[in-house]
């Protein structure tokens, strides 16, 4: 059911919840446990771009340098306006805006930065069976899309029933639903798929139109060519942005991080809960999940290779960019972002020859044979590289193990202390993110008082203060100081026969 918008005259393309039976919101949680939402995690960048926040492309980044439009979550709704009581009204809330945001609270001003998010374009893909995925129907009508129709159907969507995708589209994030349904058409060969999606600066709010999306490709199915909500939906949730694209914003307010690191964690950091797609994914993995975390601090080039459904590896990707969050102001500037391209394919393979350091998956087993694509390539449960390099990294230290039981007793106690006092307030999520965050503050601020002291060297008692160790994570830790560029710091002979 969809109910007219009292934000913006003649819209019906909100979706009203239908009234739920007791139990039944559990278990549609319990079905689809990794789909309410994707936020971005607070990367390492105290004053750069996080990756859920978009970065810079070319000269321009992401974002929309107008002031946010509410999108009805956390403020109240705004009244229609139009013609020149809409121009007067937008100098007036501009003003506003800037004087507000001199007094606002920083957590206040985290919050209205992070509910920038709109929408640039929305689309239909649908397959034919002459001529493949095709572009259907997009709006605006001159925004460039090529290539987006083998993004929102990924190649091999024939064989599930219904998915969603998210993915990278140049210097925008999309999220797209897909849909596959039988037909009685001999010309359609018995089925019917199609997908509709969004573009936005960023990912941190597209989980928002998930239900709507996954509404409208059903309605696309039944009747298909029927666009006015979706045409409605974007006249509501379009982007501002400069028309050069330039002088976007793409960063967080550096004087809003400190108050980010704590906003983002409650609750914004979970995708859901109590069983979020974090908790899933180190299950998943199991202690291979301290492999993932020392290449993912390294920033290196990680595929993850999967068959559909796709969203439950684009998840995957996220809690890849989750293990690497460091809240230590300066550290980790001069490295490369830690990018999350989500789902690519082949039409990716030239952009991701210049990406220096990226998280990304795809369904396509070709990926395996491009070596020079990426560092470390992940099948299933198997976690593989080809660079000589790297291979010890893929073997777990003493230090790994200890670090892995410690989590899952942590896991352990935060489960018996919610069936046993009702503790609805942590999370998994919240366990697991804010472990491995501690566990990266713990060894940079280590490295940072180490190079600043009397005796720059790094000895087995400073490397197991760091939770390392002193010889099965010496590579590592030879990695980590060339990469995040402590080149003034010497490393005890100790630590070679240690």
């Amino acid at each position: 059911m969809v109910e007219r918008s009292d934000r913006a005259p003649l819209l019906d393309w909100e979706e009203v919840p239908t009234a739920e039976k007791p139990g039944e919101g559990e278990q549609a949680a319990a079905a689809h446990p990794c789909r309410d939402r994707l936020s971005s995690p607070s990367n390492s960048r105290v004053l750069t771009a996080s990756p859920g926040y978009g970065w810079s492309g070319g000269g321009g980044g992401l974002g929309s340098s107008e002031p946010a439009r509410s999108d009805g979550c956390s403020a109240p709704p705004v009244s229609p306006n139009t013609g020149a009581d809409d121009e007067a009204y937008a100098g007036e809330e501009e003003h506003l805006s800037d004087l507000e945001s001199l007094e606002a609270p920083l957590e206040d001003q985290m919050v209205k930065w992070e509910e920038s998010d709109q929408i640039v374009s929305v689309f239909v893909v649908t397959f034919n069976t002459r001529s493949g995925n095709m572009l259907e129907w997009c709006l605006p009508k001159d925004m460039d899309l090529e290539g987006v129709e083998f993004k929102a159907i990924a190649s091999g969507s024939h064989r599930v029933s219904t998915d969603f995708i998210y993915f990278r589209k140049g210097s925008y994030f999309g999220l797209a639903c897909f849909a596959n349904m039988a037909v009685e058409s001999t010309v359609e060969r018995g089925a019917r798929m199609k997908s509709v999606g969004i573009l936005s600066p960023s990912y941190t709010l597209l989980y928002r139109y998930m239900s709507f999306l996954e509404h409208q490709v059903k309605l696309q199915l039944q009747s298909p060519g029927h666009y006015s909500p979706l045409e409605a939906f974007y006249e509501d949730k379009r982007a501002l942005l400069p028309p050069s694209g330039e002088d976007i914003v793409t960063t967080c307010p550096a004087n809003a991080w400190g108050a980010a690191i704590n906003h983002s964690m409650h609750p914004e950091m979970k995708i859901t809960h109590p069983a979020g797609c974090m908790s899933q994914f180190i299950r998943f993995f199991g202690e291979q999940i301290m492999v993932l975390w020392k290449l993912a601090l390294l920033r290196r080039r990680i595929l993850i290779f999967s068959p559909p459904p796709v969203g439950v590896v684009c998840y995957r990707v996220y809690c890849c960019c989750c293990l690497a969050n460091i809240s230590i102001p300066g550290v980790g500037v001069a490295v490369p972002e830690f990018r999350p391209f989500f789902y690519v394919n082949v039409a990716d393979i030239s952009a991701l020859e210049n990406e220096l350091s990226y998280v990304a998956c795809t369904t396509e087993k070709i990926f395996e044979e491009k070596k020079d694509l990426y560092d470390v390539y992940v099948d299933n449960q198997n976690v593989k590289t080809y660079r000589e390099g790297l291979k010890p990294l893929l073997r777990l230290s003493a230090a790994d193990r200890e670090k892995y039981r410690k989590l899952t007793e942590q896991r352990q106690m935060l489960l018996y202390s919610q069936e046993e006092n009702g503790d609805c307030v942590s999370s998994e999520e919240d366990l697991f993110i804010l472990f491995f965050l501690e566990q990266n503050n713990r060894i940079f601020q280590t490295l940072s008082e180490v190079a600043g002291s009397c005796d720059p060297t790094l000895t087995q008692e400073s490397v197991r203060a760091m939770g390392l160790d002193p010889h099965g994570d010496r590579l590592f830790l030879l990695h980590l100081l060339e990469i995040y560029g402590y080149d003034t710091l010497m490393v005890s002979e100790q630590l070679c026969c240690s």
